[in-house]
This record gives structure tokens, sequence and C-alpha cells, in this order.
């Protein structure tokens, strides 16, 4: 449908542009960048191309509107942000309304949030699991139009990614409001998509359960690499070999939800999922085991080390005696 290309087009082409202002905030030496511009970019760019192909193929489902509905909302964010720094830092007052899309940024992350709970929530029928899980859309709903309304009052601009620019409409007093309704919203969706998709995983047969296959797959993979990019350097010390290695697989991961959605919706291969997840459980446990044996190395050679330094010592000492002696 043209309707759907049409939403598919504009986040292009929003995203085009924020690359365009990206880099010419870059070429300024002390200007704030926008640090998740390479994860926004994929999203923008996968979100609503499947989406827009799932949409025209399958115009009865939702999932590929919310799909596109998702890609906008992240190249707008995109655009609004790196517009905003350029206007407001890199060139101040060399661009107009630059303080109207500060205060547009600054409530879009409700709507970031909120889009892909309904997504997950509606995914693969297009339909919720059953009547009972009415309350938790409209729970859900109530939540992001809650966290739209406070955040668009926010002192903060996308929770201090923008740098030193600051919501032209916030007020202190909701600051600790809005971060509440916030971590509050994305537990309270990342626990309906978790229980709705286990729900219908249980229930589901045949093709229905070859496509939850595909989204638990790719969402197990996305989450595996989130968790190697940020989770475990913050709880152990990593080389960096290893944290580059963990952001690389994060971003080479963004598009495989959107993908994954895509093969489930059109019923693309839908089959090869098994032998995928076979593969990857044979080739995860080798790696898993390498890379147990790697770090388990490091760190016995350090302690026969450190033990070693200790012998070394306390020898030297009994040879050559104290240095008051």
């Amino acid at each position: 449908m043209r309707l759907a290309w049409a939403l598919c087009a504009l986040s292009l082409a929003l995203t085009a542009l924020s690359l365009l202002l990206f880099i010419l905030n870059f070429s300024y030496p002390n200007t704030h960048l926008y640090e998740p511009w390479l994860d926004n970019t994929l999203s923008a760019v996968f979100y609503p191309s499947v989406g827009a192909i799932v949409a025209s193929r399958r115009p009865e489902n939702p999932v590929g509107w919310l799909l596109c509905l998702y890609g906008l909302a992240i190249s707008i964010s995109y655009f609004c942000a790196e517009y905003a720094i350029y206007a407001l830092l890199a060139e101040p007052n060399s661009l107009p309304a630059a303080e109207v899309l500060v205060w547009i940024v600054s409530w879009m992350l409700s709507i970031i949030v909120g889009l892909p709970a309904f997504l997950y929530l509606l995914f693969p029928t297009g339909r919720l699991p059953s009547r009972r899980w009415r309350w938790v859309a409209w729970l859900i709903a109530a939540l992001v139009l809650a966290g739209v309304i406070t955040s668009a009052f926010y002192s903060g601009a996308l929770m201090g990614v923008l740098g030193p620019i600051r919501n032209p409409l916030g007020i202190e007093g909701l600051t600790g409001v809005y971060k509440a309704l916030l971590y509050f919203i994305s537990p309270v969706a990342l626990s309906a998509v978790v229980l709705s998709v286990f729900m219908r995983l249980r229930r589901a047969a045949g093709v229905e359960r070859q496509q939850i296959k595909w989204f638990a797959y790719a969402a197990a993979a996305s989450v595996m690499a989130t968790s190697l990019a940020y989770l475990v350097p913050g709880v152990i010390d990593t080389p960096l070999w290893f944290e580059r290695m963990g952001f690389a697989l994060n971003i080479a991961f963004i598009p495989a939800i959107p993908i994954a959605i895509g093969i489930a919706i059109l019923r693309y291969r839908l089959y090869d999922i098994d032998r995928i997840i076979n593969r990857t459980l044979v080739y995860g446990a080798l790696s898993a085991t390498l890379v147990a044996l790697y770090f388990g190395g490091i760190v016995m050679l350090q302690r026969v080390f450190v033990l070693e330094l200790a012998r070394i010592g306390s020898l030297h000492f009994i040879l050559v005696g104290s240095p008051n002696d």
C-alpha cells in the first residue's frame, strides 16, 4: 500500500538528514555528539522497511503498521536531536525552531518505549493472546500517555542524551515523577511482552509456533548481544577486544528482530528456524566453552604469577636479608 511505503520513505529521508547533521556536528570538536546515532540509524532503516513490506502484503495485520510507526518515531526523535544539537551547540541560532524540536524529542521516548510493547503483544496474528489481555494493553496505553505528558514538561531532554540542552518547557518538580514513570513503564512493558510470547508459544501449533520461534530466536540473540556489549563489561573486567566484539554484535543484531518478524508474518522459509536453532545451540555451546576456558586460563595464570612473585620475594628476603640488617 502507498501509505506504508510513504511512511517508510519519510523515515529514510529523516534518517538521511539526521546523518548529514551528525556529520556536521562531528566537524565541531567541542560539540556534544548524539551517542546512539548508529543504533537509531539502523533501527530507522530496518524497522520501517520491513514494516512497509509486511503492511503492503498483509495490510489487515497491524504488526506491519506498528513496525512502520516505530521506525518513524525513532527517525523523528533522531532528527530532532541532531537538529537541536546543530542549531543550539554547533552553530547557535543558525536554524529556526530549535527549541521546538528539543521539546518534541523530550516526549518521544515514551512512545518509542510503548510502540514495541503493542507490536509484540499483537505478534504474529495481529490480535491479543486473548480477551483477558485487553487490560494489559489499556494499562500500557495509559502509562505511555502519562509518560508523554510528564516528559513534555521534564526539565531534561531525552534523559540527558542531548548533553547541556534542556527542555524549554521543563519544570524541575516533574523530573522525579517522569523518571519514576519511565522506569516503571519499561519493566511493565517488557514483562507483558515476555509473558504474552510465552503464553502464545505454549498454546501455538504448526505455523504460528514457527512464527513465534523466529521472534523468540531474534529476541534472545539481541539480548545476548546487548549483555555482551554492556552488562558483562560492567560486571567483570574484560579486555578491550571483548568490549569491541560485544559492541559489534549488538549493532549487528539490531536488524534481527524486524527481519525475523518479516519472515514470520510473510512465512518465507518459515521452517528453517529449527535448523538455525540447532546450529546456534551447537556453535553457541562451543563458543561459550572456549570463552570460559580463555577467561579461566587468564585467571589461573594471573594467580600462578602472583604466587610465583610472592615466592621469589620471600626467597630474596631469606637470602639477602632485610635492608635494615
